[in-house]
């Protein structure tokens, strides 16, 4: 368990979730720290858990990938022999960016996004030739108001 982050951790993560290209002199100018001091800083919320690597937000419409659905799944199967069998099928397919375990009716939700409806049926037809499913439901959407959003650590300090 990490230990409790304080204003300067929460400071790093939020400009890191902004432009995770800045250097680590440009990060340590920013807030106010040494680049020795900045340096320990990150590889501890790396050691920890909290940083997982650094991605680049790319517009997914500037590359064709123009559908995104979100898949509804349920199963009768909820063994941790089968959703390990599950988790490798659903990794294998490319398309699916998210894959959660949730509850209520369904079971399962992934993201998939691909450039056309017959990109989909693809990968539909994927993730049902490997493992036995009840049922499959698609959400289409028709407009990405907002995606990949910083996750908002005022939050955080809030709860101190």
């Amino acid at each position: 368990m990490p230990r409790k982050l304080d204003r300067i951790d929460l400071k790093i993560l939020d400009l890191l979730q902004q432009d995770s290209s800045l250097s680590q002199r440009q990060l340590a100018e920013r807030i106010g720290l040494s680049q020795n001091v900045c340096w320990r800083r990150l590889n501890r919320l790396a050691d920890e858990g909290v940083l997982k690597g650094q991605s680049a937000r790319i517009d997914r419409t500037a590359l064709g990938l123009d559908l995104v659905v979100f898949v509804l799944i349920r199963t009768r199967h909820h063994s941790k022999a089968w959703l390990e069998q599950f988790r490798a099928h659903v990794e294998s397919i490319p398309e699916i960016t998210d894959f959660y375990r949730i509850g209520g009716d369904w079971d399962y939700l992934i993201r998939v996004v691909t450039e056309n409806m017959a990109g989909y049926d693809a990968v539909y037809q994927r993730l049902v030739s490997e493992v036995e499913l009840e049922a499959v439901t698609g959400l289409f959407t028709m407009e990405g108001i907002l995606e990949n959003r910083p996750v908002d650590l005022r939050r955080v300090l809030r709860a101190e």
